[in-house]
Formats: structure tokens, sequence, C-alpha cells
């Protein structure tokens, strides 16, 4: 399968994130990483932006698309089976729900939607049960995107943040490819 796999700001789970790439590419499956500008550009306590674009090429063996200019020939060209954006932060979320365009993942999965192709969204967002609400629940409802499962990471000291099971991605994305939702355990 030949997936493209973005990255947003939600920088303290890229390294589940990363394994789940790593995962994906050793399965034989084809993967570009595509970043959006900050996740490509900022250095934080997680890592050194560097280090993580480093990481990614040296696992993809693929340049990273990280420019709109470079994601918009992704719809054209017909370049992925499927996309995949995990993690997707709450502001990716409210761009992608109301069209916003502006950066190179909102413009990756707006080309290749052009296709009716899947997008698997893998949630990770500290506003989840709050202004990003309204937001997924546009989405659940859109044609062609499909959630990795979710649930509170910490209700306790952040009673609005919610991230996706980064272990279900793989059976998300198998599902997503035949049209098919993942069922979540509700708890």
């Amino acid at each position: 399968m030949n997936i493209g796999y973005c990255f947003t700001g939600s920088f303290c789970t890229f390294s589940k994130s990363i394994d789940v790439l790593e995962e994906l590419v050793k399965s034989g499956n084809s993967v570009t990483p595509i970043m959006s500008e900050n996740a490509y550009s900022i250095d934080t306590r997680f890592g050194k932006a560097v280090d993580i674009q480093n990481r990614l090429i040296q696992i993809t063996g693929n340049s990273i698309i990280h420019t709109i200019e470079q994601a918009e020939p992704i719809g054209p060209k017909k370049m992925f089976d499927i996309l995949v954006v995990a993690p997707c932060t709450g502001n990716t979320l409210a761009k992608l729900a109301n069209g916003v365009t502006d950066t190179a993942v909102t413009m990756a999965v707006k080309s290749h939607l052009r296709n009716n192709k899947p997008v698997v969204i893998g949630l990770s967002t500290n506003d989840a049960l709050g202004a990003a609400a309204k937001n997924i629940g546009m989405l659940l409802n859109y044609k062609n995107y499909y959630f990795v499962p979710f649930g509170m990471d910490n209700c306790l000291l952040k009673p609005k943040s919610m991230v996706c099971d980064f272990s279900k991605v793989r059976e998300t994305i198998e599902l997503a490819e035949k049209g098919e939702e993942i069922k979540q355990k509700i708890y």
C-alpha cells in the first residue's frame, strides 16, 4: 500500500506515531512522511526538528512533504492509497472540518480526498471535550474520514484531553482501505 503519513504539532505523541510509521514500513508498505510546517520546524523538549526529520527519512527512504506546494500534487498524481494524520491536533481538526487549507497537511488531505480515498485520523488534542468537540463530530460524519479509537489520556489532570490508541492505527488503516470503520469499545 502507498501511504501518506502526516504529523501535526502534538509533539508529545511523535515517538508513538513514529513507531507506527516504522511498523508500516517493516510490513512492506511504501510510506511518505508529510509534516505541517510547525511539526517540521519546531524544536521541543521531545526532540529537535532536524533529528525527527532525519529519522523519518531514514525509516521511510522518502523525502518529507512539508510545504503546501509539495502537497498539492498528491491528488492529481494519485500518490497514495490512504492518508493518515497521526497525531492530528485540535487545530488541524478545525481546519479539516471547516475546509481551511493553509498547511502541507491540510493541503495533503484536501488533495487526497478529491479521489474519494480514505483519510485516517489519529486524534491528539488537549481540547477534545472542549472547543474541538464540534469539529470531531463534524468529521465523524464526513465521507472518507476514519478515526482511530480514542479516549481520555488523563481525566484528572487534563479533563478535556483525548488521544488515539496508537496500537490501533494499523487496524484502522486496514479497515478504512476496505471502507469499514473500526469498532470502538466503550468503557
